[in-house]
């Protein structure tokens, strides 16, 4: 597969790490390592309590991403934070946060993953009008699922993620299972200049129409990690949440063995991740549960090696002097699962959805706005994909308020069964808002563990089949999570009645 670092090659751009060597440092040769945080800064805890209330404002901010020997860089953030705040609850809990707009344009938040009420699900002119300069737009939902989510902006998402603004959310477990801590990395991918400045170029087609805005500066919480700090024999929970525009990680955790216990904060029966590699694309979450095996002083590399030629080494496990304990833990690590309805096959309204579009694809036109266009034509208004034929020019805030018509409408109670096909050369993360559903199979084959996720990833030309309850009424977005491609016409609704 072919990918164009266009943006990325100029001489006032920082150095691309995946084109490095593992075993080199990755990134700022001539600086000094950033030492390695710890939790991500959360939010204030209230007592137990059935409505916690809090408060994020959106708006520009400066952070150091890269190190004391760079300047600070101006982000868009909540709070000021990058990621923003982490908001933890438990499962039951009632969460109300007001959403304070500081920014200059419109913006909204996405709870990216809550099965909640559609009009708290933060999609501009579908679920909700935009949150303008200087407003306050307050949310409220239970969260039902215990598990990793985040939030993010659905108003021109590709920028306003692509400048900062993501943040998790975790539910806590009722019964959690024994860890030593409960960490979330936060996974970002940043387009740098070489005074650490965000590039800019957000909506060039180059990008849109291949691989989305693949970035030379990975993060850790929003930091470039040199180490973590571990201890010999301690067990963690690791949420992975992977909030980048279009990266997909591979991560190999080398010399240990990570085990899969939850994805897209759904639990699944513990494994380890095939050859070894976790995979994450833009908006998927993963949790692992890790046991910490090195010995005092050790250090163990976590390599990034998903795109072909390109590894690099994201960052070191580094062990303090003092261990834990002398051997893991040895205590369950399935998580209880959460109360979603079982889809019934044999009942179930099937339909089919193809992919296309893209550079190297075979498409030669869709219906934009109700009007068959040509790919040219297409390109110069900035769009490259299509869902069933038709490019989405709305609703996240390049429709002008256009509602799109649903790629189907269901009956509330429903089980249904999409089949995904992806005609492009290029992957695709396809998210559904507020549902999960349980993936069937893959190229006809059925997959080992039914897993129940809300973002699954498509490799070129791969076929996957979905199953899910439509149980939560409304329009809910369907769409690539390579914010690129969504902003480029891959995005429909699917309308539950």
């Amino acid at each position: 597969m072919a990918f164009c670092w266009w943006d990325m090659q100029r001489d006032d751009m920082l150095p691309n790490p995946l084109a490095w060597p593992v075993g080199r440092r990755r990134l700022l040769l001539a600086g000094g390592a950033v030492v390695a945080a710890g939790l991500i800064p959360s939010l204030p805890r209230q007592a137990r309590a059935t409505e916690l209330t809090h408060t994020l404002t959106a708006g520009p901010g400066r952070v150091r991403l890269v190190g004391d020997e760079y300047p600070e860089t101006t982000v868009w953030a909540y709070d000021g934070r990058v990621p923003g705040p982490e908001i933890r609850v438990r499962q039951g809990d009632r969460l109300r946060v007001a959403v304070t707009n500081r920014l200059a344009e419109e913006t909204t938040v996405h709870w990216h993953g809550v099965r909640l009420p559609n009009a708290m699900d933060g999609v501009p002119h579908l679920t909700q009008p935009p949150i303008a300069p200087g407003e306050t737009f307050v949310y409220e939902f239970t969260p039902p699922d215990a598990g990793t989510f985040w939030y993010h902006p659905h108003q021109n998402s590709a920028e306003q993620v692509g400048r900062g603004l993501a943040g998790p959310l975790i539910v806590e477990e009722r019964e959690p299972i024994q860890v030593d801590r409960d960490l979330t990395w936060v996974l970002g991918d940043w387009r740098l200049t070489k005074d650490a400045a965000i590039s800019d170029g957000f909506g060039n087609m180059m990008d849109a129409s291949h691989g989305g805005r693949l970035g030379n500066t990975p993060t850790i919480n929003g930091q470039l990690l040199e180490d973590y700090p571990v201890r010999a024999g301690e067990r963690v929970r690791l949420r992975l949440i992977n909030a980048a525009n279009a990266r997909i990680f591979g991560l190999r955790f080398q010399g240990h063995r990570p085990w899969i216990v939850a994805l897209d904060g759904q639990p699944v029966e513990p494994h380890e991740p095939d050859d070894g590699r976790v995979v994450l694309a833009p908006a998927m979450r993963i949790d692992l549960v890790l046991d910490m095996t090195g010995s005092p002083g050790d250090r163990a590399t976590v390599v990034d090696d998903f795109y072909r030629n390109l590894a690099y080494r994201l960052v070191d496990l580094a062990y303090g002097t003092e261990p834990l304990r002398n051997r893991p833990l040895d205590t369950p690590i399935d998580l209880p699962s959460n109360a979603l309805p079982e889809p019934e096959l044999s009942g179930a309204v099937r339909h089919e959805v193809t992919l296309g579009g893209g550079m190297m694809g075979q498409m030669t036109g869709a219906m934009v706005d109700g009007t068959m266009t040509d790919i040219r034509a297409m390109m110069r208004r900035g769009m490259a994909w299509a869902i069933n034929g038709i490019a989405s020019s709305g609703p996240d805030g390049h429709g002008g308020g256009h509602v799109m018509e649903p790629i189907v409408t269901l009956e509330r109670g429903r089980t249904c069964v999409i089949m995904m096909a992806n005609e492009t050369a290029w992957h695709h993360p396809m998210h559904l808002h507020g549902h999960s559903f349980r993936v069937l199979s893959r190229n006809g084959q059925p997959t080992r563990f039914r897993e129940w996720q809300d973002t699954v990833l498509l490799a070129p030309r791969e076929r996957v089949e979905i199953a899910f309850v439509a149980d939560n009424p409304g329009h809910w977005m369907f769409h690539c999570h390579i914010l690129e491609h969504q902003a480029a016409g891959m995005m429909s609704t699917i309308r539950v009645a």
